[in-house]
């Protein structure tokens, strides 16, 4: 007899009253255990590695990579990063078979080109499995985010990911 194994469903973090293929979200994304991948800050200026970089030309690029994006602002942090990833509802393409979101394709590539390019340099890298967004509602919640974006080098001393 086979013995299966039963393992918890995992409660999905998007929101089941949005599809996720319209509008503008604040992304996060952290690095494994979350290391130091991308540079260190020092003396209140990120200082950023080769992959570092490469993940900076790699958020520049998404919208040329999937034209329905829109990068407006980000920041990189030496063990995360956040990005307000706008998606436009009317040009983005279906992303048929699959049920995957255009927000997940777009960092599912966006992650997926960031490990490629580090296993052919021979650089240590990897990705927490998930990530996280939240549904911008509106310019009071864009100019928070913004602010938040826009001072997390400045704030590094007492940001949740400092390690």
């Amino acid at each position: 007899m086979h013995n299966e194994i039963k393992y918890p469903k995992r409660k999905s973090p998007r929101a089941n009253f949005h599809n996720y293929s319209g509008g503008c979200y604040f992304v996060t994304i952290c690095t494994q255990d979350k290391r130091h991948y991308f540079g260190n800050i020092i003396e209140g200026e990120m200082h950023l590695s080769k992959i570092g970089e490469y993940c900076k030309s790699e958020i520049e690029a998404l919208p040329k990579h999937y034209q329905y994006s829109e990068v407006p602002l980000y920041v990189i942090m030496p063990n995360h990063l956040h990005m307000i990833i706008c998606i436009n509802e009317r040009t983005h393409e279906p992303c048929v078979p699959t049920k995957r979101t255009a927000l997940s394709v777009v960092i599912g590539g966006f992650k997926r080109a960031l490990t490629v390019y580090a296993r052919r340099n021979n650089i240590e890298f990897e990705w927490q499995s998930r990530y996280h967004d939240h549904i911008i509602r509106g310019d009071k919640d864009a100019n928070i985010i913004a602010d938040y974006i826009e001072n997390n080098v400045a704030r590094w001393d007492s940001d949740c990911f400092y390690l």
